[in-house]
């Protein structure tokens, strides 16, 4: 298949799985819908099981519907290129990396096998990591070194390298995240002109709303120095560089930050006054970008990471409401996991 035709296949393709998305008039209807309504909509099953925990329950939902999120991964991968399919793949490894932190944890915790592997996801072959291997391993350090010499060689490097000087589990975690994030980002630059613009706006978006929360968490929830701050970030490749996290940084104060902001993040974010408002309403944001690259970008990798992106966040809305349900929280709790309030 020439790059052409692969390209044209790889559009059609994206614009047949885009049907898929939440609607508005569906997002508002989710939080209407019963266990038993929610279960027959969306082929939820475990949901019907009476006989396991409600924690169990949970569980195997969030399971089925990030199973469900990486089979389509795998459809849009199938057809493209070795480049733009390592980029798909970069960005669904963060569920490997969640059963890393997991691994991590399980190990801090001393806990035993089985009840470390009921913390994990089963994943494709494409992103899992080696769990029997990993399972074994004595201590955080060993899991790491084991890490080392496959695919995640760089995560585990850095991972291990903060962890010795430190002892930190939340460096530790704070390590792989940035890593990820930096080989998202190394990737994307490796695209030519007509793929780069979509993905740098694309990409540029969801860093400036991960550099920003960040920033915000470390240096006024966690009360970091402006240098482990600046440290732990990522810079965007759009509107909050490297030079710009640096000077917000250095910023005394929640409200300082958010007016030292770009004009657009400001504009946006005017009168926030939490974390959690800054959150909903740049999250927001991010959401409306990848539906403008889905929507108008002529680049067929570019629209169809912002076709995942959307649809992780519309199934993690999903098990938002799924377990509202199970625990019982008031309507007002639900319609605000859908962002309807």
């Amino acid at each position: 298949m020439s790059h052409a035709a692969g390209q044209a296949y790889l559009n059609t393709r994206v614009s047949v799985m885009s049907i898929r998305l939440f609607t508005p008039e569906l997002r508002a209807s989710l939080s209407q819908l019963s266990l038993p309504a929610l279960a027959e909509r969306f082929g939820l099953s475990a949901l019907l099981d009476e006989q396991p925990s409600i924690a169990a329950r949970s569980r195997a939902i969030e399971q089925s519907l990030i199973q469900v999120l990486l089979a389509e991964l795998q459809v849009l991968a199938h057809p493209m290129s070795p480049a733009e399919r390592a980029l798909l793949l970069a960005w669904g490894r963060q569920y490997a990396l969640f059963n890393l932190k997991a691994l991590i944890r399980g190990k801090l915790h001393e806990l035993d096998q089985e009840a470390i592997r009921a913390n994990l996801f089963e994943l494709p072959e494409s992103i899992r990591l080696p769990l029997p291997e990993l399972l074994r391993a004595e201590n955080v350090l060993e899991l790491l070194r084991q890490l080392e010499s496959g695919p995640y060689h760089q995560i585990a490097r850095q991972a291990r390298e903060v962890y010795e000087r430190q002892r930190e589990p939340f460096a530790l975690e704070a390590a792989i995240d940035q890593r990820y994030y930096t080989e998202i980002v190394r990737r994307a630059m490796g695209f030519h002109h007509q793929h780069l613009d979509s993905l740098r706006r694309l990409i540029g978006a969801e860093l400036d709303r991960v550099a920003l929360l960040w920033l915000l968490r470390f240096r006024f929830s966690y009360r970091l120095s402006p240098s482990e701050t600046y440290y732990q970030l990522v810079p965007s490749m759009r509107r909050l560089t490297r030079e710009r996290l640096l000077h917000l940084v250095n910023l005394d104060t929640f409200e300082q930050v958010i007016a030292a902001l770009p004009p657009r993040l400001q504009t946006l974010l005017a009168g926030c006054q939490t974390i959690s408002e800054v959150q909903q309403r740049i999250g927001h944001h991010t959401r409306h970008e990848a539906r403008g690259v889905l929507a108008r970008s002529q680049s067929a990798v570019a629209r169809a990471l912002a076709y995942l992106m959307l649809r992780e966040s519309d199934l993690l809305r999903l098990f938002a409401v799924v377990q509202g349900r199970l625990l019982q929280f008031p309507e007002q709790a639900i319609r605000a996991a859908l962002d309807l309030t």
